[in-house]
Order: C-alpha cells, then structure tokens, then sequence
C-alpha cells in the first residue's frame, strides 16, 4: 500500500469511529433535556430519575467523543498538510465557530449541570442543560457547514490557485449543509431512540417493577425513533435530488448506473460484479422509473449514467494527474452501490424495530425475551446507517476531496492524491494506522464497561426532588 492508501485508511477508521459517538451525543443530549424539564413541571420522581439514568449514559459518550475528536484535529496536519493548506482559509471561520462558541458553550454548561444538582436552583440547573444540549446541535451544524464546503465549494475567490473566503454567510449558509444538517439531526434522533428502545426493554425484562422509568422511556424512544425515521426518509430525498444537481457522478456510483438512461429504474439488490462495465446487466430487481423519480420528481427523465460523465469529467478536468498517472473518475462501485443500501434497509430494521415497540406499549404487553434480543441487537442497525452513510457520501466523492460542483464556484476543487502530506512515508503513516488503531480499540473497551455498568446500574426514586445527589455523576469526577 502506498502512503495515500494508508492515510485513507486511517481517517475512515478514525471518523467512523469517531461518529459513532456523536449522533448519539446529539440526540439524547436533547432528550434528557426534554426529561429534566418534565420532572421540573411536574415533580414526578420518575422523571428525575430518567434524567439521571439517561444522563449517565450522554456524559459517558460525550467524555469519549471529546476524546476521539481531538485526533481528528491531529491527522489533518500529520497526513493531510496540503489539503489543509488548501481549505486552510475557508475551514478556519466555521471550526473557529464551532469550538470558541458551541464547544465551549456546550462542555461549559454540560460541567455546571454535572455538578450543579445541589448547588442551583432547578431553574437554573435546567437551562444549563438546554444550553449544553442546543450548543450540542450548533456544533454540529458548524461541523457539517465544513464538510458541506468540501461537496459543494461557495462563497470563495481563487487567489493564487487556492480558495479565499469572501462570504462567510454564504458557506454557512450553503444549499448542501441545509439539506445535510436536518438528515444529520433526523439520524442522531434515530440513534437515540433506538438505544432508549433496546435498553430500556432489557431493563424491564429483568425487573417487572420500575416505578415506570423504562417503560416511560421506552415509549419515548420507540416514538422518537418513528418520527425520527420518517424524518430521516423525507430530509434524505430531500438531500438525493441536491446531490443529482452538484454530484451526479456520486448518485450515479450508488445506483451502478453505468449507461445514461431515460427513464431510469431504481436497483433495490443486484446479484454480481457491479463494477464490471455492463453493471446493469446483473440487477435482479428494478423499480422502473424510480430513480428518475428520485432524482427530479418526474419519472420519465432522463439520469446521466457513469460512463457519460467520466467523458465529460475527463473534457473539464483533466484524463491524468500531474505526474502523468490517469485519473479514475468513477468512485468504488461496490462500495458505494451497497453502502447506499444497506444504509436504507438498517434504517428500516431500525424504524420497524420502534414501531413494535409501539404495538407492544399499545397492547399493554411487557417486552418478552424475542423482543429483548431483536431489541438489543436492533441497537446497532440505526449507528450502522450512520456510518454507511457517511461512507457513501465520502467514498461516492472520489477521487476529489472537495468536489466541483455546476453550481460551486468555478475553478474550485481539489483531487484527493494531491491532498496527502508530501512529506510522509508509507512507514511512518502505517506506524500511525496501528498506534492509533490500538488507543481506539482500548477506548472502546473502556466506554463498553462504563456504558454496560451504567446500564445495570439500580434506579433509585425515593430521592428528595429538591437535592438529587451528584454522586450520581461520580464518574464525571
């Protein structure tokens, strides 16, 4: 492997890895804001006692995130010095934004919420937690307003063959993050409702008498997750038609539209190589029309397919490299093919996962052994969705690490073999991989113990309303 591969690797396993904290930060971050504001309405004890379970569980993922995070920061220069160099001027005003003001606004708040149950009055102490919570969400979209820049390059000036920001509000408020950061937020609330769904009907499995914290919880989550899934289809067609319009050549990789076709049916599974030229020809199953459908509301228009937009990528961009190498316009079939549809149908596992959870609260039934299993195994489906995802959206823009875009600024774009540190050897950027690869799995053994014993944790409703411990959030200490 050469040094590019290796340094791909490595920040697709660190992201990912790294993502699977953050959408579930994001979610129950507002939902157990959500439950310390009905305990402060209502002074129900199970309520507070929700908020104190559930808060065990987002201090824990958010401690581990912070940590996984900072790394991000560290590759970028290690592996990716002129790729840096190159957003350098445009990514400095959002991730500036994101850690002097929603960070430090969100880590603040989260730390006077964890050590302030004794010390301010519930007033106080909740709006601490809506702040940590809502500063949650605006990190996020100052995240995703960055990330956003790479597919669709805005509000620059090329000076010197680099990109200048001249319009701040113009990448913060770029078409892309718009349509991005509502599915973002749709998944994490998904996450979120899942995990509430599956531990709360263990929790109920083991012990029939819970003054009705996990059954509570449970109807929340499954509701959560229904809503949030449907929010998540809507926002994502939403985000497909943009990226027909900026990307083409990405939605053409995940559909394995080789040939442009009019109208085009959408492949629900193929059986074969479907990276091999005549790629349509092992689809099994096809919709017919629906993804000219997907793509422009009508179903009888016409979709540009693979092999027509690697001439006319070649034609404005270039056929080779500037060291002579050809350029490979078409992004890892397979990947991106699968990928796309194995995140829908985790989603729909997921989603269907909360709508019995629903059935069974309606019936009045207690989640019995099956469902506890499908439950708890039904955890992982809506954090698999996440990461195929975003493994789509960043393997579909190959081989440019910022996409040009018909409607970005013209000029404005980068290949992903020119953004990797010129300076690194392929032994120094795999002693990296391993080093790195080894701390991340120690990490995840630790935030494993710590969220399984939270989990068991017994759930205590005989505490005054008015002075709940902070014992409870010993660990934060």
């Amino acid at each position: 492997m050469n040094v590019l591969d290796i340094a791909r690797w490595q920040f697709a396993i660190l992201t990912v890895y790294h993502f699977v904290m953050v959408p579930l930060t994001i979610g129950l971050a507002i939902l157990v804001a959500g439950m310390q504001t009905a305990w402060v309405r209502t002074g129900n004890p199970r309520y507070l006692a929700m908020t104190r379970f559930w808060g065990r569980i987002l201090l824990i993922n958010f401690a581990m995130g912070v940590v996984t995070g900072i790394v991000q920061e560290f590759q970028f220069g290690m592996a990716w010095s002129d790729y840096s160099r190159f957003v350098g001027d445009v990514f400095g005003a959002p991730l500036a934004m994101e850690g002097l003001i929603a960070f430090f606004v969100e880590s603040t708040f989260l730390g006077l919420w964890i050590f302030g149950w004794d010390r301010l009055s519930k007033g106080v102490h909740l709006a601490c937690i809506w702040a940590a919570a809502l500063a949650t969400n605006v990190s996020a979209y100052f995240i995703l307003a960055a990330n956003s820049w790479m597919q669709h390059p805005v509000g620059v000036q090329l000076v010197d063959g680099k990109p200048r920001l001249t319009d701040i509000w113009a990448v913060l408020g770029n078409s892309t993050v718009l349509a991005t950061f509502p599915h973002t937020l749709a998944g994490a609330f998904a996450v979120a409702g899942t995990v509430l769904v599956g531990i709360s009907a263990w929790r109920l499995w083991k012990a029939k008498t819970d003054g009705g914290v996990f059954r509570s919880s449970l109807k929340l989550g499954a509701w959560v997750g229904v809503a949030a899934f449907l929010a998540v289809a809507i926002s994502g067609d939403a985000q497909a038609k943009l990226m027909f319009q900026q990307q083409p050549m990405k939605m053409a990789a995940a559909e394995a539209l080789c040939h442009t076709e009019q109208p085009a049916g959408f492949s629900v599974f193929a059986i074969g190589d479907v990276s091999q030229p005549n790629c349509e020809s092992v689809k099994s199953i096809e919709l017919p029309g629906l993804l000219s459908f997907l793509a422009n509301s009508d179903p009888g228009s016409k979709v540009t397919g693979v092999t027509d937009l690697v001439a006319q990528y070649r034609a404005k961009y270039g056929a080779t490299y500037p060291n002579g190498a050809a350029v490979d316009y078409v992004p890892v079939l397979p990947v991106t093919y699968w990928a796309f549809r194995l995140m829908i149908g985790f989603g729909l596992l997921a989603a269907a996962g909360c709508a019995l959870a629903l059935w069974l609260i309606r019936r009045g039934r207690s989640p019995g052994r099956w469902f506890v299993r499908l439950a708890l195994i039904g955890v992982a489906t809506p954090f698999l969705a996440n990461a195929l995802g975003w493994i789509f959206t960043e393997m579909g823009r190959q081989p440019f690490v910022v996409a040009p875009n018909p409607s970005g600024v013209d000029g404005v774009w980068m290949f992903t073999a020119q953004a990797v540190s010129g300076s690194l050897t392929a032994g120094e950027a795999l002693t990296s991989v391993l080093v790195l690869s080894f701390v991340y799995g120690i990490l995840a053994v630790v935030e494993a113990v710590l969220v399984v014993r939270a989990v068991r944790k017994p759930v205590e409703l005989d505490e005054p309303d008015d002075t709940p411990s902070s014992d409870v959030f010993t660990f934060a200490y």
